[in-house]
């Protein structure tokens, strides 16, 4: 069965909640309390993604994380990447790794074409499209609105 991790799972909620906030950053703690995921656990993973680029941290009381760029300039897949390495679909999804059947495999070729299938999908897949469809969150009077807002 394919599918993504818990912690990549953690990692596009995450970056699917900052979007909306748009340039309005968001700590841990709040990301996750507002979807039940354990603190800790949500603060590596939103490390991991500010040390692959993908967002950048502030210090101080309106500290926190926001995008490093647009969303819509982000893939699904650089997320998952960021978080969980290559995506594979097979032992040998690496030309490099040793298997016991690889000069007769019949179907390492194709299993190839569909990782790459794949891999273009989640690519063409932006952090903007995931975002899209969720309601425009209610702000208090007085805050910023959740459309994004790059930095100046």
């Amino acid at each position: 069965m394919l599918r993504f991790s818990k912690k990549a799972d953690y990692a596009l909620i995450a970056m699917k909640h900052l979007a909306l906030r748009g340039d309005q950053a968001a700590s841990a703690r709040e990301i996750a309390e507002q979807y039940g995921i354990p603190v800790e656990l949500m603060a590596k993973v939103l490390q991991r993604l500010a040390r692959r680029d993908l967002l950048v941290s502030h210090q101080g009381t309106r500290g926190g994380y926001k995008l490093s760029r647009s969303p819509r300039l982000m893939s699904v897949a650089d997320v998952i990447q960021a978080i969980d390495g290559p995506v594979t679909v097979t032992a040998c999804s690496t030309q490099d790794d040793q298997c016991e059947q690889y000069a007769t495999c019949n179907v390492r070729d194709p299993l190839w074409r569909i990782k790459e299938r794949i891999l273009t999908a989640l690519g063409t897949c932006t952090i903007a499209e995931l975002a899209s469809d969720a309601p425009e969150p209610v702000h208090p009077p007085g805050t910023q609105s959740a459309t994004w807002h790059p930095s100046a």
